[in-house]
C-alpha cells in the first residue's frame, strides 16, 4: 500500500512541476496549435505536446519507486515493463511526430499497429472474448484491433478542454480499483502513476485549457489503457472476458463506432474529420464546452460502475448487467440526435430497405439480360418487361434504325414525367410515369447506369432491324434526344 501511495504522489507532483515548464518551453518556440472555426475552437494558439509531461511522470514515477527502500521491485513486474517500454516508446513517437510534424492516417496507423505487434510479442494478449478462448493466431489480430481501436479512441475524443484526460482519468482508476479488487498488485502498480499524472495535467488541461494532451499523450494514454483492459481481463474470474473493459471505456470506443459507421454510410473517407462527435452534439445542442466535460464524465462513472458492478457479480448476474448496459447506451444514442441512424432505421422499418434490395437484385439480373442480347429485339424485350414490371405508363426506345413503344396506361394524363436515356446521337430509351416514388427513382437511376454501361457501348454492333416498331412507326434519322429528363 505504501508503494501505491509513492507511485500516485511522486506521479502527481512530477507532472504538477513537469507540465508548465513544457507548456513554456513550447511557447517559446512556437510549436503552438492554431485555433480555426471549424473544429477547433480555442481563442489562441495552445501547445499541444501534454503527452511529453506525462510520460516523463510516469517513467520518473516508476523509477523512483524502483530506487526507493519500499522493496516495490519484488512485486512489480520488471520483466513486463521492460518488454512492453519499446511499445509505449513506438506509440508516443507516432503521436508526437504527428503533433510537431504532421503524419498522414497510414503513417499514423502503420505506427500504431507496430506498438500493437510489440506489445502482442510482450504478453498482452487477448485470451478470451464473451468467455470464448482466443488461443492460437486468432489473439493476434484480436489483441491489435483492440489496441489500436482504444488508442484512437482517445485520440478522436480529445476536442473539448480536459475531456480526454478526464475520461482516462476515470478509466484508470476503475482499472485501479478492479485490481484491488482481484488482488493484482502489479496492475495496480502499473496504473495509479497514470491516475496521479493524468489527475495534474487536468489542472492545466481543464477549460480554459493553457496546454492539450496532443496525439502523443492521447494515443498513449489510449494505448496504455487497452494494456491495462486485457491483463484486466485475464485476470477475471467472470467468462465476460474484455466486456468489462469495454465498458469502462464506453464513451470513447462508442464515440469512435459511431464516427466509422457515420462516414460509411455518407460513403466518406474513414479517417476525414468532421464535427460530429459526441462532443461537438453537445455543443451543438447548447452546453458549454465545460458542461460537456462534466456531462461525459459523469457518464464515464456510470460505466465505470457497472464495469465493476460485472467485474465482482456472480456469473448469474452478469448478464443483466449487461442488459441493463446496452439499453442505457441506446438511449443515450437516441437522445444525440443523428440523422444517419433515425433515417437507416426508418429505411428499415417501412420496407424501403427491402425495396432497394429486390430492385438491385433485380437489375442484376436486367443487365445480364442486356448482356446477352444479340439484336434489338432482344434489348426490347427486356426494357419492356421492366417497364411492365414496375408499371411505367409508356416505354420507348430507337434502337438499331426501328423504333419499339409499349403504351400501358393514358399518356395524356395532366401530371406526368418522363426520363429519356440517350444511348448515341439519336438511339435513345424513354420512360413515362405518373407518380414518382422512392422505387421508380431507384429503378431509373440503375437503368441510366446499366443502359450507358451495356447497351451504348453496343449500338453500333446490332444488325439492323428487319420489323418496323410496335407502335408502326419509324423516326427520322435526324431526330436528335435530350439528355435532359423532361416533365410535363
Amino acid at each position: 500500500m505504501y508503494s501505491i501511495v509513492f507511485l500516485a504522489i511522486s506521479s502527481f507532483v512530477v507532472c504538477l512541476i513537469l507540465t508548465p515548464l513544457v507548456r513554456t518551453w513550447f511557447r517559446r518556440q512556437g510549436l503552438l496549435d492554431q485555433p480555426n472555426e471549424k473544429r477547433k475552437l480555442h481563442a489562441s494558439p495552445i501547445p499541444r505536446v501534454g503527452g511529453i509531461a506525462i510520460a516523463l511522470s510516469y517513467l520518473v514515477s516508476l523509477a523512483l519507486l524502483l530506487v526507493s527502500p519500499l522493496k516495490a521491485g519484488q512485486v512489480l513486474n520488471l520483466h513486463f515493463f521492460w518488454y512492453t517500454m519499446p511499445a509505449l516508446g513506438v506509440i508516443f513517437t507516432t503521436g508526437l511526430l504527428d503533433d510537431l510534424r504532421g503524419l498522414s492516417p497510414w503513417q499514423k496507423l502503420i505506427g500504431q499497429v507496430g506498438a500493437a505487434g510489440l506489445a502482442y510479442w510482450a504478453g498482452i494478449r487477448v485470451s478470451g472474448v464473451a468467455g470464448f478462448p482466443t488461443h492460437g493466431w486468432w489473439s493476434l489480430p484480436l489483441t491489435i484491433l483492440w489496441l489500436v481501436a482504444c488508442a484512437n479512441a482517445f485520440n478522436l475524443i480529445d476536442g473539448v478542454d480536459g475531456l480526454a484526460t478526464g475520461v482516462g482519468l476515470f478509466a484508470t482508476l476503475t482499472t485501479f480499483l478492479a485490481a484491488l479488487l482481484q488482488n493484482n498488485i502489479p496492475l495496480a502498480l502499473a496504473t495509479v502513476p497514470l491516475a496521479g499524472a493524468l489527475l495534474a495535467f487536468l489542472r492545466y488541461n481543464f477549460n480554459p485549457a493553457s496546454i492539450f494532451l496532443g496525439d502523443g499523450g492521447s494515443l498513449s494514454i489510449g494505448f496504455l489503457l487497452g494494456c491495462y483492459g486485457i491483463i484486466w481481463s485475464q485476470k477475471s474470474a467472470t467468462i465476460i472476458g474484455m466486456t468489462a473493459p469495454l465498458m469502462v471505456l464506453a464513451v470513447p470506443l462508442l464515440d469512435t463506432s459511431l464516427a466509422v459507421v457515420r462516414r460509411f454510410m455518407r460513403h466518406q473517407p474513414i479517417f476525414t474529420a468532421d464535427r460530429n462527435h459526441i462532443h461537438h452534439r453537445l455543443l451543438d445542442r447548447g452546453l458549454s464546452p465545460r458542461r460537456v466535460a462534466l456531462v461525459l464524465y459523469g457518464v464515464c462513472g456510470l460505466g465505470a460502475c457497472f464495469s465493476l458492478l460485472v467485474s465482482v457479480a456472480q456469473n448469474q448476474f452478469s448478464g443483466l448487467i449487461i442488459l441493463v448496459f446496452c439499453a442505457a447506451t441506446w438511449i443515450g444514442i437516441q437522445h444525440l440526435g443523428y440523422g444517419e441512424f433515425g433515417t437507416a432505421r426508418r429505411l428499415v422499418l417501412t420496407g424501403t430497405f427491402r425495396h432497394i434490395l429486390n430492385t438491385q437484385l433485380y437489375m442484376i439480373d436486367v443487365e445480364k439480360k442486356l448482356v446477352a442480347a444479340l439484336t434489338g429485339e432482344d434489348c426490347w424485350s427486356v426494357i419492356r418487361d421492366v417497364g411492365r414490371d414496375y408499371g411505367f405508363a409508356q416505354v420507348r426506345m430507337q434502337l438499331a434504325g426501328a423504333l419499339y413503344q409499349d403504351c400501358n396506361d393514358d399518356t395524356t394524363a395532366a401530371r406526368r414525367w418522363s426520363v429519356r436515356i440517350p444511348l448515341s446521337d439519336w438511339e435513345y430509351v424513354n420512360f413515362t410515369h405518373h407518380s414518382q416514388s422512392m422505387q421508380h427513382l431507384i429503378a431509373m437511376n440503375s437503368l441510366v447506369d446499366i443502359l450507358h454501361r451495356v447497351l451504348a457501348t453496343r449500338v453500333q454492333k446490332f444488325p439492323p432491324a428487319v420489323a418496323v416498331s410496335t407502335a408502326g412507326e419509324v423516326v427520322p434519322s435526324n431526330d436528335r434526344v435530350s439528355a435532359l429528363a423532361q416533365s410535363a
